[in-house]
């Protein structure tokens, strides 16, 4: 439920404006009429005051209109009528004449303000339209919704509550806010003004119905992003059983191989046929653990659960513990140094492994032989390391995607990996408060930079 702020300041001054514009519109007038005296009939040119009728009742409605209408009519007969200054009349005829005209005044008001309202009502309906369609959810826009009708229905204050509760029978003017046969909330009005009745009936209709209509846009939009993300865990579930069904099993049936043919005691086996069994078991049985690693890293990483020890290191410490990790592998790679290495305020653990993936995705994607080159750099606030391989690029439409876990690019070929490297690299690089892109064009490889942000002494 959200209630406006009490709008009796705003009322005063609104009704205090309207007396003085009132009687002003009337000397006015009236002044208009003398000067104009000596040339034409004075009973003519009591139809003047129809000018200073009409833009009260526009502005501030058929109550202050019609005290106008009378002002103007005493005024009218004090000032121009036998005998002058006084309120009698000489010409019984003059009575007639006056009544016309306050008849007059009453029936031009009453349009006059009806046309106002209507108007006022159409501008509602179009503000509460525009609230809820195009600047946020109902909840976010009630308190604009109740402002707005508080002023069209003419009262102190509007309560809106959403729901379909029951109302509450404490004395308290409160109506059903329904949108066909449907009650989607309940409205308050404190301060009603008397004859405000039609208006209600009118405006409250619409109202419930906008309201009903943005209740279900809203319903519609959860559903969607909840639609949206069944799918994308769909997805994801999908690519952790083709991971574990490919990249685990593939693995596992060359360590059971290789086990079984080490414990079958009628297979001779020579001693380089037995030490090349025992390394491939090795061998993927670190592949295994690697695997297992990224698919902890990975869920660690989308559930926020990643603990960030940062502290300053020198990039070019972090470049030499990542080529250590990746073992022979490093002979592949030119690092390009600069004369002063800059410091970084990271986890160096998990920076290096960040390294180390995107090091190992250039290699992977690289012909053979071919080198991979590191290069360190700063600008700004951030410490810029690149990674520029020579494979095969990456299509404009992937640029992405090639950080999704699990995606693995049209052009991977034979290259294996579970497509979990650049996503981690990724994850641990924003944990850090830094970044991970791409640039690339088909056909001449691609640059991986990994930005970090500086120690706080440290700012080129």
């Amino acid at each position: 439920m959200i209630a406006l702020s009490d709008r009796r300041p705003e009322l005063s001054r609104r009704r205090w404006t309207g007396i003085l514009v009132s009687v002003g519109l009337v000397a006015v007038v009236t002044g208009v009429i003398a000067l104009l005296k000596p040339h034409v009939p004075v009973l003519s040119l009591s139809v003047l005051y129809l000018l200073a009728v009409l833009p009260v009742a526009v502005v501030w409605g058929l109550r202050y209109s019609l005290v106008v209408s009378v002002l103007s009519m005493l005024a009218f007969n004090f000032f121009f009528l036998p005998p002058l200054y006084t309120f009698g009349l000489e010409d019984s005829r003059n009575w007639l004449a006056l009544t016309v005209f306050v008849v007059t005044s009453v029936v031009v008001s009453e349009l006059a303000a009806a046309q106002q309202r209507r108007a006022q009502e159409a501008a509602l309906l179009a503000e509460i339209a525009t609230s809820l369609l195009e600047r946020g959810t109902v909840s976010a826009e009630l308190d604009r919704i109740a402002e707005e009708a508080a002023r069209a229905l003419q009262v102190e204050r509007a309560t809106i509550a959403l729901g379909s509760g029951p109302i509450v029978v404490d004395g308290k003017q409160r109506y059903p806010l329904m949108a066909g046969d449907r009650r989607v909330g309940t409205i308050e009005l404190d301060g009603p003004r008397p004859g405000s009745e039609a208006a209600r009936r009118r405006l409250l209709p619409a109202v419930g119905s906008l309201l009903g209509v943005a209740l279900d846009r809203d319903r519609l939009q959860r559903e969607a992003v909840e639609a949206e993300a069944l799918r994308r865990s769909d997805a994801l579930k999908t690519a952790v059983l083709r991971a574990v069904s490919h990249d685990l099993r593939t693995p596992l049936m060359a360590i059971l191989t290789s086990a079984s043919a080490l414990s079958r005691d009628d297979l001779a086996l020579a001693d380089d046929d037995r030490d090349e069994l025992l390394q491939t078991i090795r061998v993927e049985a670190e592949r295994l653990d690697r695997l297992v690693g990224d698919l902890l890293d990975l869920s660690r990483l989308q559930a926020g659960a990643v603990h960030v020890e940062s502290a300053p290191w020198a990039m070019d410490d972090l470049i030499v513990q990542a080529l250590d990790e990746l073992g022979g592998q490093a002979g592949r790679v030119e690092v390009t140094l600069p004369e002063a290495s800059p410091i970084v305020a990271v986890d160096a653990q998990q920076v290096e492994r960040a390294l180390v993936n995107l090091i190992e995705n250039a290699l992977k994607y690289s012909r053979p032989g071919e080198p991979v080159r590191v290069q360190i750099g700063a600008h700004g606030t951030v410490g810029v390391i690149r990674v520029v391989d020579h494979g095969p690029g990456v299509p404009p439409d992937e640029l992405e995607q090639i950080f999704e876990p699990f995606h693995r690019g049209r052009d991977a070929g034979n290259v294996r990996g579970a497509g979990l490297g650049l996503a981690i690299a990724r994850g641990f690089a924003e944990a850090n408060g830094g970044r991970v892109s791409v640039e690339s064009r088909r056909g001449q490889g691609a640059t991986f930079t990994l930005e970090l942000p500086l120690a706080a002494e440290v700012h080129v």
